[in-house]
């Protein structure tokens, strides 16, 4: 159990720089979405990619997920991927109306994120005083 939250830290970080670095490098590619083309997901990334806002996200990612990684500086990284998860979150119930919400990445995100922020509370705790 002591080394469980340095395993966290570093599939979380994994995962963030995965799927940042996928935007810019589409390694991973992407399967395509049957949904109609005015849905409310699809127009707002068409608002997202050419403004170059996506971008922003994806290199905020990577940092994120290389902060959370290290040890030292995992509260950093926690606080640089917060609003970053909160949003895919708000993403997949606003926009897509819950599908998606279930996948098994956004499902680990949570929870590892979620442990990490329960196993570093002291550390967030200590800051209040």
């Amino acid at each position: 159990m002591k080394h469980a939250p340095t395993l966290a830290s570093v599939l979380l970080g994994l995962a963030f720089i995965t799927f940042g670095a996928n935007f810019f490098l589409n390694f991973i590619p992407m399967p395509a979405d049957p949904s109609p083309a005015d849905a409310p997901h699809k127009l707002f990334m068409a608002a997202m990619f050419p403004t170059g806002y996506l971008a922003f996200v994806k290199v905020l990612e990577i940092l994120g997920g290389l902060l959370v990684a290290l040890p030292k500086t995992r509260n950093i990284g926690l606080l640089v991927l917060g609003p970053i998860i909160v949003n895919i979150v708000a993403f997949h119930v606003f926009l897509t109306k819950g599908a998606g919400l279930t996948d098994p990445p956004i499902l680990v995100i949570g929870v590892l994120s979620a442990f990490l922020l329960f196993t570093e509370r002291k550390a967030w705790l200590g800051l209040v005083k």
